[in-house]
């Protein structure tokens, strides 16, 4: 899905930031080549998400908001 995005957006992959809330979201972003963040306030455990080594594991709206403001 990321893949067809990029081509889709015309963005290249090292451009774009999967966030997600799953091992799942955080797979297919290093699978795709893409960078990716999670949210720890949905359906997977901190340490499930840790495990897919994403650039930033938010605990809040605001958190990634401020962490997006810093790194994008």
């Amino acid at each position: 899905m990321l893949l067809e995005l990029s081509d889709e957006l015309q963005v290249p992959t090292d451009r774009m930031l999967m966030i997600g809330d799953t091992s799942h979201d955080l797979m297919m972003a290093k699978n795709a080549g893409v960078a990716s963040a999670a949210v720890n306030y949905g359906a997977h455990s901190v340490k499930e998400l840790e495990a897919m080594h994403p650039l930033y594991i938010a605990d809040s709206v605001a958190s990634l908001h401020d962490w997006l403001l810093k790194h994008a």
